[in-house]
Parts: structure tokens; C-alpha cells; sequence
């Protein structure tokens, strides 16, 4: 009765494990939300919690690391299992990260003028909305176990890209045209790039669900679309 009784603990452990992440995940969705949002009203209340939210997501990184450390000590599981506690550690980085980047977006509203020209370049409420919407689908088809959603997810990445690359033609344009306006648009510069790695830490949770289902890797494919 040993084994049965060790295989439903490790189920138990397992599944709690899964909850923590979910916990990170809902944590995290919810500070890159607010940093947008902080950021499009200039509110630095919000921008002021997404950092000290961005705390409480860090700290769940280490318990989430630490959890899983013991459970493959104590049960050394193999197959399915051990790639489930790899892509949940390395989902879990990946989230943390994400954190990272909604401090540095949320950091940005101190730095805007007055009247920052978010009106003006809606490249970057597109982005927000984006890459808000491919870490939610990533991590919905990491509780489904849902391989076409997260391939799905991996090909909105080149749509970030492109708006980013966008808005930097932009705000380069309107920089030269207007000097006084070179701060505003560094700062905006900044946040699209951060946004932009939401979109690629969203990818990475993408491809790590895809391999957890299918096991087969699409990380650095060339036409995730085929095959």
C-alpha cells in the first residue's frame, strides 16, 4: 500500500502546486492590467501598487521554487510529472518577469509631461490589449491543457512586434519634430518595449504549455503555423 499511498501524495503535492501557479498567474495579469491602467489616467496611486504588488510576486516565485525543489527530491518523479514541476518552475520565472516589466511601465507614468500623447499613438493601448490577451490565453491553455491555444498565443507575437516597431518609427518622427516632447516619447519608447516582453514571456508560457501537453518542442520554430 506504500506506492499507492506515495503516488496520491504526490497527486495532492502536484496539484497544489498547480494552485500556486495559478495564484502567480492571476497576481501577475492583474499588475500588468494596472500598469496600463495607471498608465493611460497618469495615476501613480496605481503605479505605486503595481510596485509593491510586484513584491508579493516575487516572494510566490520562491515559495512556487522551493515547492517544487522538494518535490523532486522527496519523490523523484519522472515522465509526465517531471515535466509538469520543470514547466511549472519555468513558467513561474517567466511570471515573475512579467511582474518586472509592469514596474518598469507603472515607473514610467512619473516621467510623462502633463499632457503625455497617448491620444496620439495608439499603438500602445493596442500592444497593452494584446499582450494582456496572450498571457491570459497562455496560461487558460496551461489549466486546459490546451496545445492549439498556446500555439495560437506564439503567433500573435509577431503582431506586438509590429506595432512596437511602429511606435518607435512614430514617436521618432514626432521627436523631431518637436524637441520639447523628447522625454514623453523616450518614456513611451520604453513602455513599448516592455510591453513587448510581456508578449515574449507570454510566448515562453505558450511554447512551455505546448511541450507540457504534447511533448514536442516549438520554441525557435520557424513557422509555428505548420506542422
Amino acid at each position: 500500500m506504500t506506492a499507492p499511498r506515495e503516488a496520491r501524495h504526490l497527486r495532492d503535492e502536484l496539484d497544489s502546486l498547480r494552485a500556486q501557479l495559478l495564484e502567480m498567474a492571476g497576481l501577475a495579469e492583474d499588475l500588468v492590467e494596472m500598469a496600463v491602467s495607471a498608465l493611460v489616467s497618469k495615476n501613480e496611486e496605481k503605479a505605486d501598487a503595481v510596485i509593491l504588488g510586484d513584491r508579493e510576486l516575487d516572494a510566490m516565485e520562491v515559495e512556487l521554487e522551493d515547492s517544487s525543489i522538494s518535490l523532486l527530491a522527496l519523490h523523484q518523479p519522472v515522465a509526465r510529472d517531471l515535466r509538469l514541476i520543470t514547466m511549472v518552475m519555468r513558467i513561474s520565472n517567466d511570471l515573475e518577469r512579467v511582474g518586472d516589466h509592469a514596474v518598469n511601465i507603472a515607473e514610467s507614468v512619473r516621467h510623462f509631461d502633463a499632457k503625455p500623447p497617448l491620444d496620439r499613438f495608439p499603438q500602445v493601448e493596442e500592444m497593452a490589449r494584446i499582450a494582456q490577451g496572450m498571457l491570459a490565453d497562455s496560461l487558460d491553455a496551461f489549466v486546459r491543457r490546451d496545445p492549439v491555444l498556446a500555439r495560437a498565443v506564439c503567433l500573435r507575437d509577431d503582431r506586438v512586434d509590429g506595432l512596437n516597431d511602429s511606435l518607435f518609427r512614430s514617436l521618432l518622427t514626432h521627436m523631431m519634430e518637436d524637441h520639447r516632447r523628447i522625454g514623453t516619447a523616450m518614456s513611451l519608447i520604453l513602455v513599448g518595449r516592455n510591453l513587448e516582453r510581456v508578449a515574449d514571456l507570454a510566448t515562453n508560457v505558450g511554447e512551455d504549455v505546448y511541450y507540457l501537453v504534447t511533448g514536442t518542442s516549438i520554441k525557435h520554430a520557424k513557422k509555428l503555423g505548420e506542422g
